[in-house]
């Protein structure tokens, strides 16, 4: 499935149906009265989340979202019917936002429902508008009209954990390890192209939801790569794993392979930095005992919690696990 998380739709109520203008015919009775039913509501629409849902894929291939009108009104002062109100499921984490991007509504809890558009108001009938003066109004009121307006819908992603790194660190392999997630593994970059959820389980109801986002490279923030527009993924997070790769300290030390994710995450802003993170050293399994001594020499000078770990292996993941996992209660705890 394709993966869409921003989207620009048209949504347009029902309009009210007209009332009617009608009189009484009937035999017995000589002078019939004002008999004009009203018209029935337009029907509204709703955005409903959903945590089945995962994409905003639906709303991407329909654009328009338009309610059913109200019915006439009727003789014999029957009301005409109500519009068949629309409802679009949406993913938890949907953002709502008007067209000059101001936030309606932010829809972050499973089956959240906000009315995004309200159906017009039918119109009176003519048996509203007799009086001791004008026993006979020929008046029907017009439905209220809906007018289309535009909104834009942007996803969020609701994890407790974010997986952030430069490409190749490991982190769809660490996700397919501790989670039930099944993301793309391969030995080249980018092998992640848009977010994937996993859910963790600790204990037989407990646990948390990882998510991970593409490498990010230097100048993500400015739109290189693939990691700029899916940092706001992480943006509800409660813990950040920062993955770096030993073997690429061949190439790049640990610190600047730290600090340009630390550049990305400052200049993207909203906060990122100041989430609780562990920085997770990564393929330890491909170093030697040489490699390792250096290893242990360079991560002393580090300032951040370190955990050394092989999603390959497995070395060192429980380690990881309850220590991710208390710091997401804490930080629960402390919401």
């Amino acid at each position: 499935m394709r993966f869409i998380d921003e989207v620009k739709v048209e949504i347009c109520a029902g309009s009210g149906g007209p009332g009617s203008s009608a009189f009484r015919r009937e035999k017995y009775v000589p002078k019939g009265g004002p008999a004009g039913g009203d018209g029935g509501r337009g029907g509204h629409v709703y955005l409903i989340a959903s945590k089945d849902q995962n994409t905003l894929l639906e709303l991407y291939t329909q654009k328009h979202i338009r309610a059913k009108h109200g019915q006439s009104g009727l003789g014999k002062n029957m009301n005409g019917a109500n519009g068949a109100d629309v409802e679009v499921i949406v993913p938890v984490g949907t953002i709502i936002k008007d067209e000059n991007g101001h936030v309606i509504i932010d829809l972050d809890h499973d089956k959240c429902r906000y009315m995004v558009a309200e159906g017009g108001l039918g119109g009176l009938g003519n048996q509203h508008f007799a009086t001791s003066i004008n026993r006979t109004p020929r008046y029907a009121q017009p439905g209220i009209t809906a007018e289309p307006a535009i909104f834009f819908l942007e996803l969020k992603c609701m994890a407790d954990v974010g997986l952030l790194g430069l490409p190749n660190a490991g982190k769809s392999t660490l996700l397919s390890r501790i989670s039930n997630a099944q993301p793309r593994v391969a030995d080249y970059p980018f092998t992640t192209i848009k977010p994937k959820l996993g859910q963790v389980l600790m204990g037989h109801s407990d646990g948390f939801v990882v998510a991970d986002i593409p490498g990010l490279i230097e100048g993500a923030h400015e739109g290189k790569g693939l990691g700029d527009r899916f940092l706001r993924h992480i943006e509800r997070t409660s813990v950040l794993l920062h993955l770096v790769e030993s073997v690429s300290m061949l190439e790049q030390s640990l610190q600047q392979q730290i600090d340009e994710i630390e550049h990305e995450l400052s200049s993207y802003g909203k906060k990122l930095t100041e989430k609780p993170r562990i920085l997770i050293i990564n393929k330890i399994d491909a170093l030697d005992q040489e490699g390792r001594d250096h290893l242990e020499e360079e991560v002393k000078l580090l300032s951040l919690p370190y955990l050394l770990i092989s999603a390959v292996t497995g070395e060192g993941i429980d380690e990881l696990l309850y220590q991710t996992w208390d710091m997401v209660k804490q930080k629960k705890m402390n919401a």
